[in-house]
């Protein structure tokens, strides 16, 4: 008897720990298409269906109206079979895919994929007092927020959040929702500039709390397996998402939200960055030594110094310093004919002492404070107002701002401090209060920009680098980076951490100031190292505090010509990156992806040491000092060859493995094809018409395709418009025959050309007894285990190669 009280008492406490506010009685619910509308005593939710793989639910609490608008969700609802099965106890809405379970007795929201249980709410919605959290006291004081709260199993990890370097699994903390800079952090950051309320699952699925205000994330901090978003006020709305793959969850969340476009390829090349250039003597001298040493670089970046000669006391000139910068538009000019583009640092912050106070208070361009006059306050750089980019006339200026200097030839624009950095409360934009828009300020300014290019440049593509967004931001061509990393190894050692993690939240180009940006450290190894890093993270851009070089050439000439070699090899490389970044474009698989995509076992989905560039790269950086061994783990889905000796790693272990001073462990994965092809000094001196296909032969697969993405790199909207070509290459290998085939998928406004090829052949320990191509004998030899046979491709035919081994 004490047995069946002790099992009923269990049974009831199960039962209520995962059911919903008790006080919350279910009334009935209504069937409207995709949408559901589910009434209970203190209010009414609409749940509506994406698609089979994405459902939105809505609480409207009784005497609040319903607001559709999301800052973040571009996808319009698809027309999804939805089957009801009702009975006394429970409703449920069945789809292909995902499925919405209603209890009535106790009421509770509950959500199914594939018959099994992805997530419930717990406690849903509701209000309670606000217990902030030390590090944002003074940011966000209110006396209650609103709650919605689910179930989260035992076993889940959580990742998400945003930006923060909290190691891979985020679960146990409390994160807040309140954008700000971290200055010279290193691998503990708990608050940054991107801070999303999305939170992923191991068990593949999503919540995006689709709201703007400012708020928390609270990832089962109280151990008690709870997941709670909290906020200051706004919409009662998340989507649940989910896929039948790492990639496909992926893709489902930035169907939702949006695809990144495709960047130029000159945005894969290397920058020339510093904080910064003073003047245009110094900018060009720092490029001629670039074309001196004959190290690629593609752009340089100007910090606040193009518009005025001090940290402090200039911002919101945004107008060239003619003293500094006596021909800016010459220099541009001359820049643009060595190949190189030029970017500008812009703020949306404008100084009470600036030129442009004056026209921004008069044109009513500014943010105001309660009696409608601008609104000032003080911060690091001087009293300032910010723009009020939600009023059309701050919109239209900011804009003209920024077309200026695009028609003098800028070719890319960085919006800074668009946390933004200070905010206080009690700033307005028109009806919206400063906590409502905080974190999505720098999301709208993105947009202002890129909706800019759309109507007055419509061929260009943007390039918009910016430390601060919201979910969405991607799909303005946002590029982000992560913040004032500290120059240590420390700081080092969280950027693989922050750029896995933003990755799968739709930000493929989280990268971080190669070399480290804070502090005056001087250390050439944690230089070199975190530049052969970069070579394989998305952006490739070398900047930090000007008490220590951040451009090669003015390093030691060891470290020059280390990094030299690293910058090559990602000019090398770029076929196959500008093939990583139309991935993203289209699917928005990131371009470094953990290495549980590959292999999804719960001793790798904390693992960040590793990861995937692309499909076919296996990347362990270095990251600490005085390292000559280094453990790799080897994913059992194949065999690995090491890059530069060509070393045959068989798949499924951890292995030691020694480091070179020149490069980092990086192995592709056995019967892939590597694009890759010469070193130019510039992109604009790239050409795709004369290209390296590097096949790691592999004996024991029947057979292998890649396909390599290409255009003219430059104008926007080339795939849409049928200006591009897809290169196909198939390997086969039976009975001692390799096959190889080249063919191409053509746009229909792409004309072909005659291609120069160099196919490579790896992982091959014997002579070929005979070589045709296009059914005509070829003789070419074997060197140290890769056979190198050079092809010319006319693309309007398919190319054929066959090897006969011995």
């Amino acid at each position: 008897m004490k047995t069946l009280k002790l099992f009923i008492l269990l049974l009831f406490l199960s039962i209520s720990s995962f059911s919903q506010n008790s006080s919350r009685i279910f009334q009935n619910v209504d069937q409207s298409k995709n949408r559901l509308e589910v009434h209970v005593n203190d209010g009414t939710y609409f749940i509506e269906f994406y698609s089979d793989k994405i459902v939105e639910t809505t609480f409207i609490p009784k005497g609040e109206a319903y607001t559709k608008k999301s800052h973040a969700v571009i996808l319009e609802p698809k027309k999804v079979t939805v089957t009801p099965l009702i009975t006394d106890d429970k409703s449920v809405f069945n789809t292909t895919g995902i499925s919405v379970h209603i209890n009535h007795n106790p009421f509770q929201i509950e959500y199914q994929f594939n018959g099994e249980v992805v997530t419930s709410e717990k406690l849903g919605y509701y209000k309670s007092k606000h217990v902030p959290l030390e590090n944002v006291k003074g940011n966000i004081v209110y006396d209650f927020t609103e709650k919605i709260e689910f179930n989260l199993t035992k076993d889940e990890i959580l990742f998400g959040g945003g930006s923060r370097a909290l190691g891979m699994n985020r679960r146990g903390n409390r994160l807040a929702l309140y954008n700000r800079a971290q200055y010279g952090y290193e691998t503990k950051a708990s608050l940054m500039n991107f801070t999303l309320p999305l939170v992923i699952s191991s068990k593949k699925y999503m919540i995006h709390f689709d709201n703007a205000p400012i708020g928390y994330l609270d990832l089962d901090s109280k151990k008690d397996n709870s997941l709670t978003y909290e906020t200051i006020s706004g919409r009662k709305t998340y989507q649940v998402v989910v896929g039948d793959s790492w990639e496909d969850l992926i893709e489902n969340y930035t169907q939702l939200t949006g695809k990144q476009p495709l960047p130029a390829r000159w945005v894969l090349g290397n920058f020339s960055s510093r904080f910064g250039y003073h003047s245009q003597q110094e900018t060009e001298k720092t490029i001629a030594k670039f074309q001196e040493e004959e190290i690629p670089v593609d752009a340089v970046i100007l910090d606040l110094y193009w518009f005025g000669k001090t940290i402090q006391g200039t911002m919101g000139n945004l107008e060239v310093d003619k003293d500094s910068f006596p021909d800016m538009k010459g220099m541009i000019s001359r820049l643009k004919n060595k190949g190189v583009k030029t970017v500008l640092i812009t703020e949306p912050f404008i100084l009470s002492n600036s030129s442009k106070w004056k026209e921004t208070a008069e044109k009513g361009v500014l943010a105001t404070d309660s009696v409608q006059k601008p609104a000032k306050y003080d911060f690091y750089f001087g009293n300032t107002g910010i723009v009020n980019i939600y009023k059309k006339e701050g919109k239209d200026w900011f804009w003209n701002i920024y077309k200026d200097l695009l028609n003098i030839g800028v070719k890319g624009l960085w919006g800074d401090l668009g946390e933004p950095e200070v905010l206080p409360y009690w700033v307005n934009f028109g009806t919206k209060k400063a906590d409502e828009i905080h974190n999505i300020y720098g999301h709208d300014w993105a947009r202002l920009i890129f909706e800019g290019y759309q109507k007055e440049y419509p061929n260009e593509r943007p390039f918009i680098l910016m430390r601060a967004g919201a979910a969405g931001s991607q799909r303005f061509g946002m590029i982000p980076w992560s913040g004032d990393v500290n120059r240590t190894w420390g700081g080092l050692q969280s950027q693989p951490e922050i750029a896995l993690q933003m990755g799968m939240q739709g930000f493929g180009y989280m990268h971080s100031d190669l070399g480290g940006f804070a502090g005056a450290n001087l250390d050439d190894n944690l230089y070199t190292r975190w530049l052969q890093y970069g070579v394989f993270q998305p952006i490739f851009r070398p900047h930090a505090q000007e008490e220590v070089a951040s451009e090669p050439v003015f390093r030691t000439k060891e470290t020059m010509q280390l990094a030299k070699k690293s910058i090559e090899l990602r000019y090398k490389l770029l076929p196959y990156n500008y093939n990583l970044a139309f991935q993203n474009n289209q699917k928005g698989t990131p371009l470094m992806r953990p290495v549980f995509f590959e292999e999804d076992t719960p001793e790798l989905i904390t693992n960040s040491s590793t990861y995937l560039w692309g499909k076919d790269f296996l990347i362990t950086p270095i990251l600490k000092d005085s390292v000559i061994t280094k453990q790799v783990f080897f994913p059992k889905t194949a065999n690995w060859i090491d890059f530069y000796t060509n070393e045959k790693v068989e798949g499924g272990q951890f292995k030691m493995v020694n480091v070179k001073e020149n490069s980092i462990p990086t192995y592709v994965r056995e019967g892939a094809f590597i694009l890759m092809s010469d070193v130019v000094q510039s992109t604009d001196n790239y050409n795709s018409d004369k290209l390296q296909v590097h096949y790691y032969f592999n004996k024991e697969k029947q057979a292998t395709k890649r396909t390599f993405y290409n255009d003219d790199g430059e104008t926007a909207n080339s795939f849409e418009k049928g200006a591009y070509e897809i290169l196909e290459f198939d390997a086969a290998f039976s009975k001692k025959y390799l096959e190889i085939e080249f063919d191409v998928v053509l746009g229909k406004n792409w004309n072909p050309k005659k291609k120069e090829i160099q196919l490579i052949i790896h992982n091959i320990n014997f002579n070929p007894k005979k070589i045709k191509v296009n059914g005509k004998r070829k003789r070419v030899s074997v060197d140290s285990n890769t056979l190198s046979i050079p092809l010319t491709w006319s693309t309007d035919k398919e190319l054929e190669i066959e090897i006969s081994l011995k």
